[in-house]
């Protein structure tokens, strides 16, 4: 199945200064303003590399900043391959978690193959400007995020941190949000192989980085098309977390309709009753209808526009199955898929191709920020979500099915600039 390698990471060296100023979140999730504080508090941020903004041709430019960083000291490759065990700790709902991780290589495989399986559809736009930086850079800077069963209590992937047990880590700060990120580097070449070996009979769901993992497939199939042999260029940089890992967090992503002629919410929920019971409440109280219906398992929204706010409780999961009927439960069953189907396709007629395009709809993992849409007149209404289970994703991916882009948000994201795969 799954083969999953050590490899020596490209990472910061003392030179570059602290790694605390160095790293960032992910580059989607960062404004332009967030972006150019970071360069301000250390300008061998690794945001330069990851969402470059300099020169005519920003990509160019990554590739050569990357060049002469190698050249003077700021990065540098670890001198023995190695997995890499990386540990968040963080607080949710008032609660301290943690989430720990393998990094290491996985050799890539096309989805059609059944080992490496998606959840999620993803979107053109950001594959090109992906493919481009790789194209320009050769390297992976940010890792992809996925899952796997290891449910024996004796395997070395069960427990990750069983690995590193009274090891010191090679790198750990806290960031500006008070998430402290550890890094410890397995080089131990009996420990490798055991993990690399334990993997073999896996399959990997990716749960964050769709689109840098198609991308990486673009890239290897780009190589080839030049005529280049890059044996390297057959594996990606991922983080893999144990599916039952009890950190593991996905939060919901609310959806946002705007300008959307003659929207009337009165007329909305009115068609939505054929479907749903229409409970009406005050805003405040949507939080405890949707969460005496995640723990009944039943399908449930909350609606808010600027004159009406209401629960939205499915009345009968069957008109799923007639609607579609070529997709496995698990797949049709999903809140995201009810919303999309039974509301914005069907009684609000905007397609697939408007959702992808976000013409109409826009995602937010902010509740707050969705209703402040609504109230400042940006959104004529929003719909607020349960998250996904992370058991509904493994079953979904192993369906061979994909979830409406925005589906899931897991919580917290990976820092970017703790490792890099050096590609070419």
């Amino acid at each position: 199945m799954a083969h999953v390698i050590p490899y020596r990471a490209l990472r910061y060296t003392e030179k570059a200064g602290d790694l605390k100023a160095l790293a960032c979140p992910p580059y989607d999730i960062i404004s332009e303003e967030q972006r150019k504080a970071y360069l301000s508090t250390n300008p061998h941020n690794i945001i330069r590399l990851e969402l470059p903004r300099d020169g005519e041709n920003p990509y160019t430019v990554a590739g050569e900043t990357l060049k002469n960083w190698l050249k003077e000291g700021i990065l540098a490759e670890d001198e023995a391959p190695a997995f890499y065990v990386y540990d968040i700790t963080f607080t949710d709902a008032g609660e301290q978690k943690h989430i720990a991780g393998l990094v290491g290589r996985v050799q890539l495989r096309e989805f059609s193959d059944g080992v490496v399986l998606p959840h999620e559809e993803t979107l053109s736009k950001a594959k090109a400007d992906r493919l481009q930086l790789m194209q320009a850079t050769g390297c992976n800077f940010s890792d992809i995020y996925s899952l796997y069963r290891a449910e024996e209590p004796d395997s070395p992937i069960h427990d990750v941190m069983r690995l590193v047990e009274g090891d010191a880590p090679v790198s750990e700060f806290t960031d500006d949000e008070g998430l402290t990120h550890r890094l410890w580097a397995v080089t131990d070449p009996e420990k490798t192989a055991a993990i690399t070996k334990a993997f073999e009979d896996k399959k990997l769901y990716i749960a964050d980085g769709h689109h840098r993992y198609e991308t990486a497939l673009n890239y290897r199939r780009w190589l080839q098309e030049q005529g280049e042999t890059c044996p390297d260029a057959d594996y990606c940089m991922m983080m893999l977390v144990e599916m039952s890992h009890p950190g593991l967090v996905v939060y919901p992503t609310h959806r946002m309709l705007r300008d959307l002629s003659d929207f009337s919410a009165e007329n909305l929920l009115c068609a939505c009753a054929d479907y749903f019971t229409v409970e009406k409440m005050p805003i405040e109280k949507l939080d405890e209808g949707l969460n005496r219906a995640y723990a009944a398992h039943q399908k449930a929204f909350g609606f808010v526009s600027e004159s009406v706010t209401a629960l939205l409780t499915l009345k009968d999961v069957a008109v799923m199955n007639e609607l579609l009927p070529d997709l496995s439960p698990v797949s049709r069953q999903l809140d995201v898929t009810v919303l999309h189907t039974l509301i914005l396709e069907r009684l609000l007629k905007i397609d697939k191709e408007n959702m992808a395009k976000q013409i109409n709809l826009s995602y937010t993992r902010d509740a707050d920020e969705a209703i402040e849409a609504v109230k400042t007149g940006v959104a004529n209404a929003c719909f607020l979500l349960n998250p996904t289970r992370v058991s509904e994703i493994g079953e979904v991916a192993a369906a061979g099915e994909k979830m409406p882009q925005k589906s899931t948000y897991f919580y917290p994201k990976l820092i970017t600039g703790l490792t890099m795969n050096r590609i070419r």
